[in-house]
């Protein structure tokens, strides 16, 4: 694609974006009807950020401008390899090796960076099926809050323990399920 293109692919879909969020606000502030449903429904309910992306990615298209341009493959793509696994709380212990580079088992948008009781230093991610995916005993983080991550590229230093958690709405999923 030639630079002027992306240039005006970018420009639309940034407008786009503008006139969505002030049809929004002007809503929000003429009806006090829809300002309660709003407000009620950001912060009340958990928001899926990753279907929120991905409904966006459908009609809009991605904002990245370079996304089309620049391909780059992970140089770290890994699955995650432990020693020994036991159930710990909510969801489970895994013994690995020191200073065990951590990968992300699944993508999605990474909604928590911070401590959580019983798990150390914590990262949530909401992947896109809607999982809350915690890791926790996570060292040299490499990922940012509401960062969109993908699937084998690496999350940060671990080690001799890995606490995973797998978590929707609210309800504690069986870690088996997920570990592979």
């Amino acid at each position: 694609m030639k630079k002027n293109n992306i240039g005006t692919i970018f420009f639309i879909k940034l407008l786009i974006s503008i006139v969505i969020t002030l049809i929004i606000l002007i809503l929000i502030k003429s009806s006090s009807s829809f300002k309660n449903d709003f407000y009620k429904h950001i912060y009340s309910n958990n928001i899926s950020f990753t279907k929120l992306k991905s409904v966006y990615n459908k009609y809009i298209g991605n904002l990245d401008m370079f996304d089309s341009v620049v391909k780059t493959e992970p140089v770290f793509n890994e699955k995650i390899a432990y020693n020994s696994m036991e159930k710990y709380l909510d969801g489970v212990k895994l013994s690995i090796d020191s200073h065990y580079l951590v990968p992300i088992n699944e993508s999605g948008i990474v909604v928590f960076i911070g401590e959580k009781e019983n798990y150390g230093n914590t990262v949530i991610i909401q992947r896109i099926d809607g999982i809350d995916e915690w890791y926790g005993n996570i060292e040299n983080v490499n990922v940012k809050l509401y960062d969109y991550v993908k699937k084998g590229e690496l999350l940060g230093e671990a080690s001799n323990d890995l606490y995973l958690v797998y978590k929707k709405d609210g309800n504690i999923l069986n870690y088996e399920d997920y570990l592979k």
